[in-house]
């Protein structure tokens, strides 16, 4: 069982004072807040290690070591090699940088199958991409009652005529999990690519891109804990064999054929400190020992973290459907608490999402309303053009008191 007292004492933005008091942190699937490790390996790069890349003198040496470091660091993340690690400013840069080289390959007459339930981020740069070349654009209809793919619908999508089929693993607006290594299997059926967008899913469970076989999949570090940065695991085949959009010294080698220009390399540094951070969760709440390898320490991780996670998602939502004129949006039966991550989204009879997001930010607890760039969502639950939803995100930093201050505020809201 994780220590959270313990692990809070790690986070500094968790010991601040913000307008006189302390705040809440339900802003987590937008961005969590940074360990400390990660602030520090920060610093340490900008004051001991800056430079650019690739020459002989000291400081150049070791910015060298921090970017193999951090492609190790996301490789053992993932489950994949370094080289086939791509670093980038977020996911959605990555997206539209890998579908400006997959689009030479689509056809007047081809077709993606892109999903309402996605990330725009996961949305317009296939779609972009597809109106370019002539493609079709198919998409996957969801539940409106529980949140979910309509996943014979998806099936029937996928044909011969697929090139691409892009899914997120988890909703960033309704939590909802996916059922990602049964649409892998069935792009793969089809001789398609598979993109799977893993920004919301990656601060809440074990990714194995070897397990899954699918060829593209991208997350962000600053959504688990780290720096604004974001990476993108793909197939060594494809990420040797399709024409990167870069300056001609970048060359062909792996990664840095991906990685246009400089890159951030304090980010980077913090990027391995804020997976050897979870890697530790797994070490000392986990069943994992300081001998083995980090892949095998953060397996052992996922496990406590969960655990706490499920323990907050119940006090959440058995107090937000106690508390009158509310309705939560997605799954909500106990049953179904192992097909969502701890991310809900909510509206109240008689309030806008605006109006719960500022009766909390009054109280200190931080949230976001809208559409959190889940635009197909917003707009297939019928709330996009009253606001959209209110948002509350949690962490494993997160406690159950914070939550009976939140259920509080919205229940008087």
């Amino acid at each position: 069982m994780l220590d959270i007292r313990a692990i809070r004492r790690q986070f500094p933005a968790l010991q601040e004072e913000y307008n006189g008091k302390p705040a809440v942190f339900f802003d987590n699937p937008g961005g969590t807040q940074v360990h400390g490790n990660v602030i520090r390996a920060m610093v340490d790069y900008l004051t001991r290690r800056n430079a650019n890349t690739h020459s002989g003198f000291e400081t150049s040496l070791r910015t060298d070591a921090v970017i193999a470091q951090a492609h190790q660091a996301v490789a053992d993340l993932l489950g994949c090699d370094a080289d086939e690690v791509v670093f980038g400013n977020n996911m959605t840069s990555l997206t539209f940088h890998l579908s400006r080289s997959l689009a030479r390959e689509f056809r007047a007459g081809d077709e993606i199958v892109l999903t309402r339930l996605d990330h725009d981020a996961n949305v317009m740069p296939w779609a972009l991409a597809a109106e370019e070349r002539g493609a079709t654009v198919q998409w996957v209809d969801i539940d409106l009652e529980t949140g979910t793919l309509d996943m014979s619908d998806f099936r029937r999508k996928i044909t011969s005529r697929t090139k691409l089929v892009a899914v997120g693993y988890a909703s960033n607006a309704l939590g909802t999990i996916n059922d990602v290594a049964k649409v892998v299997g069935w792009a793969r059926e089809a001789g398609a690519y598979s993109f799977i967008d893993a920004v919301q899913y990656a601060p809440h469970g074990l990714i194995d891109v070897r397990a899954l076989d699918c060829d593209f999949l991208a997350c962000s570090a600053y959504k688990f804990f780290g720096p604004h940065a974001g990476h993108l695991y793909g197939k060594r085949e494809h990420l040797s064999r399709l024409q990167a959009y870069r300056v001609r010294p970048a060359g062909e080698e792996l990664p840095g054929k991906w990685e246009t220009g400089t890159q951030n390399h304090e980010a980077m540094a913090g990027v391995t400190a804020a997976i050897d951070y979870l890697a530790g969760l797994g070490v000392t709440y986990g069943t994992a020992h300081q001998d083995n390898t980090r892949r095998e320490q953060l397996r052992a991780a996922w496990p406590v973290i969960q655990e706490h996670e499920e323990r907050l998602m119940a006090r959440l939502l058995g107090g937000l459907q106690a508390i009158s004129g509310v309705r939560v949006y997605g799954l909500t039966e106990r049953a179904d608490w192992k097909r969502r991550v701890a991310t809900v989204a909510v509206r109240k009879t008689g309030t806008t999402p605006q109006q719960l997001a500022m009766a909390l930010a009054a109280e200190n607890i931080f949230a976001y309303n809208g559409n959190f760039y889940a635009l197909s969502v917003s707009e297939r639950m019928g709330v996009e053009q009253s606001g959209g939803f209110l948002r509350l995100g949690l962490a494993h930093y997160n406690t159950e008191d914070e939550i009976d201050h939140c259920l509080a505020v919205l229940d008087r809201a």
